[in-house]
This record gives structure tokens, C-alpha cells and sequence, in this order.
């Protein structure tokens, strides 16, 4: 049942994280494949805003993000929940809630493997109709035509362009997550007060500082996977991750590895916190109503 639970939570914090977050997200992926069109994201958002309006625009690839963030939070807090039961029994601990930071962040790690295959097809998706201005100059492509013609061209194999990179963002990425969130939770946290028991305001701020943490961990593998999903035949997407940096490096300088940071870091901060939220005051709603 907790792991129905978990996985029920994760669902309807995936749906808020989205609608908070994705014009931003669109914008730091339209910098990570275009760093020369624009020169900061104050103007990529007014330029795809005049061009595309909210819509069509700023909300470019909501639905594959949707079902992105509700497949990959479903499946990501389910599997948190499991892992941290594993790990007590692997540390001979009675209860999750004796688990320390790293070990949370350890089982936010483990999690991160099982949300990155159902994560990997929908973010491919998004990542296209976010980037359809600027590759074939339309935004006519919904998300059921791009898929149909991915898989006409591809196969099912075509939709997991970039798993590679996917698995080298999202494990080390949520080891900073979840470490950050439950490290930040217990700072707040009193004799007479538990870590769920912090209230929204708190629990809202160390979800913002998560994902801060994640991003900031990880961002030059996320321009990587990107560019990979983008464009599948480009020559990013015939190295590694590893080769990959080095190539942007090389030929396009540093901090190309790091485009699109700053509206990353904002999205991440406010979404992470509406996720968060969400997850917990669910969790605690069906807790109580199914007692």
C-alpha cells in the first residue's frame, strides 16, 4: 500500500513541478542547442513569446512533459520509497526515518536508475517539439504526429537516443537531490517536530535547494543528453558523455557546457518546491484516508 502510495504522490507532484517549471525548461533547452541564437534567457523567452506566443511557445512539448514528469516521479518516488526499505534491512536500521543523509541520498541514487527508462522516450519528445522553431522552423509537429514519425523512421529504439546520458544525469544527479532535500529537511527539523512535519514554507524551500543541487551537479551532462535527443545522426550523439564535453569544449569553448544554467537553476528551485510540496500533502491525504 505505501508503495501505491508513493507512487499516487509522485504522479501529482509530477503534474504540479510541470505547470510551474516549463517555460523555463523550454527556454534552458532551447540555449543548450542554440547557444549562438541567443544571448541570455531574458531574451530567448521574449523572442520564442513573440514568435510562438504561450501556447505554441513558452509551453512548446507540455503534454511529453507531462508525461515525463508523471512517469519518471511516479516511478522515481515509488522506487525512492523501496530503496530506502532496502537499505534499512542492508544497515540494520528499523526505520526510514533512522536512515542518515547519504544513505537517503544513496536510495535517491538507486531510484534514479528505474525513473530513467520510462524517462528517457517522453524527454526525447519534449526535447524535439521545444527545439521544432529553431530546427525546421514550425511548431505545426504535435506530440502524437512527432512520435508516430520517430517510429516510423527509428523503431522503438529510436525513442531511447540519449538513455546513456540519461543514466549519467539522473543517478549522480539525485544523489545531490535527495541528499540535499532530506539534509536541508533535518536542519529544520526539532525534538518536537519530525522532517514531515516542517510545514509547506520549509519543506517547499529544501525542495528548491534539491534541485538546485541536482542541476548544479549535473547540468553539462543534461546540454549532452540534449543535444543527443535533438538531433540522434549530429556529432555529439557519436561519442560518449564524456567525449561529448570534451568535443563542446574543444571547438565551442567552456561554458557552452553550461548554457541555459540560470533559468535551470530558477525552474528548478520553484517546480522542485511545488513537487515536494505536492508529494508530501498527498502522501499524507491518502495516508490518513485509507487508516
Amino acid at each position: 500500500m505505501e508503495a501505491a502510495i508513493d507512487f499516487t504522490s509522485g504522479v501529482m507532484g509530477g503534474i504540479a513541478s510541470v505547470y510551474v517549471g516549463q517555460p523555463l525548461d523550454t527556454i534552458k533547452v532551447k540555449m543548450q542547442m542554440f547557444p549562438d541564437l541567443y544571448k541570455n534567457a531574458f531574451s530567448c523567452g521574449i523572442k520564442t513569446f513573440r514568435k510562438d506566443g504561450i501556447y505554441r511557445g513558452l509551453y512548446a512539448g507540455t503534454v511529453p512533459a507531462l508525461s515525463a514528469n508523471i512517469a519518471e516521479n511516479a516511478v522515481l518516488f515509488m522506487s525512492y520509497g523501496l530503496c530506502q526499505k532496502a537499505i534499512c534491512k542492508l544497515s540494520f536500521k528499523n526505520k526510514v526515518e533512522e536512515l542518515n543523509t547519504f544513505q537517503n541520498a544513496l536510495a535517491g541514487s538507486s531510484a534514479a536508475f528505474f525513473a530513467s527508462l520510462v524517462l528517457c522516450p517522453t524527454e526525447l519528445v519534449k526535447c524535439r517539439l521545444q527545439s521544432a522553431r529553431e530546427v525546421s522552423n514550425s511548431t505545426n509537429i504535435g506530440p502524437f504526429r512527432l512520435c508516430k514519425q520517430i517510429f516510423r523512421e527509428q523503431g522503438f529504439r529510436g525513442f531511447f537516443h540519449g538513455l546513456e546520458s540519461t543514466f549519467a544525469r539522473e543517478m549522480p544527479g539525485y544523489f545531490f537531490f535527495f541528499g540535499a532535500y532530506e539534509f536541508t529537511r533535518s536542519l529544520f527539523a526539532s525534538e518536537s517536530k519530525s522532517k514531515d512535519e516542517i510545514g509547506i514554507m520549509k519543506t517547499a524551500l529544501c525542495g528548491g535547494i534539491g534541485g538546485v543541487s541536482f542541476w548544479i551537479s549535473i547540468f553539462p551532462t543534461d546540454v549532452i543528453k540534449s543535444r543527443v535527443q535533438i538531433d540522434p545522426n549530429g556529432i555529439i550523439a557519436k561519442k560518449s558523455v564524456l567525449g561529448g564535453m570534451k568535443h563542446i569544449i574543444k571547438n565551442e569553448g567552456f561554458l557552452k557546457l553550461y548554457s541555459g544554467l540560470g533559468p535551470s537553476l530558477i525552474r528548478s528551485f520553484f517546480a522542485t518546491g511545488a513537487l515536494f510540496v505536492t508529494v508530501n500533502e498527498t502522501r499524507k491525504f491518502l495516508s490518513n484516508f485509507l487508516e
